[in-house]
Parts: structure tokens; C-alpha cells; sequence
């Protein structure tokens, strides 16, 4: 009994760790608005050119792989599924199954996992570099709040860049879909867009874009807080960059399924199951 108890006290611990991790990590990004609000010290010209900068880097250089992941997705699902297409419907359900699986599930979620990836070890590594290299202190000396210098532009231009990523990701699985249903059932493109569009509702572009914006929140603002809790030691820093990619997959997973769990459940409502 006494192991049990144990373990039970290591669970409750780690639940209470990982309470506090994100209400450091939320502290944090409020207190970044907060500071680009209140504190206009480096000016908006160059909050502006860090963020542009921030989408050149994750969204820009990110469109080639991207690409390649969406064609391959699109057309991967249709082969899939290309055996069944007539038990559940034929042609007509194309539309609808690419939807679902592109556009609700699987275009927010590889979207992230590669800005993860790829941005999430970069910033996470930069700010570390920073932070070991004593230059937000040398910014704190002349009067600039490393929040609103650092933080926030990373934070915005990563939101923007992950849901126009995300919205590419959508258009090129979708064509990649369409070469497949062509090859394989000569599917007209007229036919194709009628398709989808009727499967296309309102509740599922607020879907795409919450969990879009909240993934490139999460995943900058992690990265962030992870590259300042460096003190000195560049050692510090793969630690810190490994810690960011573990904890933003984590918590990009974890706030995909809970949104995905939320709208069905509320689909099971809407039609009188629950």
C-alpha cells in the first residue's frame, strides 16, 4: 500500500508541475501583449520587421515541404479509402472524406508538428543563445522590454505563419485528392467542387482556424519560455530546445483532440443522440 500511495503522490505532484508550467507559459504570453502595448521603446516599425521576418522563416522556407506532405496526404487518402468509396456512398462521399480528414484533422495537425519542428527548435534555440550570450540583458540596459522585442513578434508572426501554412496545406492535399479520384475514377473537376463545397460548413472553418491560431500560439509561446529559462551555460540550451519540441507537441496534441472531442460531442447533441 504504501508503494501505491507513492505513486500517487508522484502523479499528483507532476499534475501540479504541469498546472504551474502553464500558467507560466499563459503568464508569460500576457505579459508580452501587455509590454508591446505599454512599452514603445524599439518602436512598431521594428516589431513589424521581426514578425515579417518570423513569417519569412516559418512560413515562407516551410512552403516546399509542406507541399510535398500535402500532396502526399491527399492523394494517400483517397487510395485508402478508394476500396470502400462504394459501401459508404461512392464519388458522392469524396467531398465530404477529405473534410473530415484533411481539413478538421489532419491539415492543423501535421502543419504544427512540422513548425514544431523546424521554427519551434529555432526560436527555442535563439532566445536560449540570447539569454546565454547576455544580450536580453544588454536590451533590458538600454530600456527594451525583451517581451515585446522577443516574444510577442515571434508569437504573432508564428500564428500567422502556421494557419496560412495550414490553409496551403488544405489547397494542395485537396488538389492532390483530385489527381488521385481523376486517375482512378475519372472524377470531373466540376463534380470535384461540388463535392466538397457541400461538404464545406461554417462550423468547420471556425474549426480550421481555432485550431490553427491556438496550435501556433502554443508552439512559439512554449518555445519562447523554454529559450528564457537558460540562465548562463550555452550547455543549457539543447536542453532547453529539446524541452520545447516535447512539451509543444504534447500540448498542440492534447488541445487538437480536446477541440476535435468538443465538436463531435456537440454534433451528438445537435441530433438528439446525447
Amino acid at each position: 500500500m504504501r508503494i501505491f500511495f507513492n505513486q500517487i503522490d508522484a502523479i499528483g505532484r507532476k499534475v501540479t508541475l504541469n498546472f504551474e508550467y502553464t500558467f507560466k507559459v499563459l503568464l508569460m504570453a500576457y505579459l508580452a501583449i501587455r509590454a508591446t502595448v505599454t512599452n514603445q521603446t524599439q518602436g512598431l516599425r521594428t516589431i513589424v520587421s521581426v514578425i515579417l521576418s518570423q513569417i519569412y522563416y516559418t512560413g515562407w522556407q516551410a512552403m516546399t515541404l509542406i507541399s510535398i506532405l500535402a500532396l502526399a496526404s491527399g492523394g494517400i487518402v483517397i487510395i485508402q479509402s478508394s476500396a470502400n468509396l462504394n459501401i459508404i456512398g461512392g464519388a458522392q462521399m469524396i467531398g465530404q472524406l477529405l473534410v473530415v480528414i484533411i481539413v478538421r484533422e489532419l491539415g492543423p495537425l501535421l502543419t504544427a508538428l512540422v513548425v514544431v519542428a523546424r521554427s519551434g527548435t529555432a526560436v527555442a534555440s535563439e532566445v536560449g543563445n540570447m539569454r546565454a550570450n547576455r544580450e536580453i540583458e544588454a536590451l533590458e540596459s538600454i530600456g527594451i522590454n525583451p517581451l515585446s522585442y522577443i516574444v510577442f513578434p515571434r508569437i504573432v508572426g508564428g500564428v500567422i505563419s502556421v494557419v496560412c501554412l495550414s490553409t496551403y496545406f488544405v489547397i494542395i492535399a485537396l488538389f492532390g485528392g483530385y489527381l488521385i479520384t481523376k486517375l482512378m475514377h475519372g472524377m470531373p473537376f466540376g463534380f470535384f467542387l461540388n463535392s466538397l463545397s457541400s461538404a464545406v460548413e461554417v462550423e468547420d472553418v471556425w474549426l480550421f482556424l481555432l485550431k490553427n491560431s491556438f496550435s501556433g500560439m502554443i508552439i512559439f509561446v512554449v518555445s519562447c519560455y523554454q529559450g528564457l529559462l537558460v540562465k548562463k551555460s550555452p550547455t543549457e540550451v539543447p536542453v532547453a530546445t529539446t524541452q520545447a519540441v516535447v512539451k509543444s507537441i504534447i500540448y498542440v496534441i492534447v488541445f487538437n483532440l480536446s477541440v476535435t472531442a468538443l465538436f463531435y460531442l456537440n454534433q451528438l447533441v445537435k441530433v438528439g443522440i446525447l
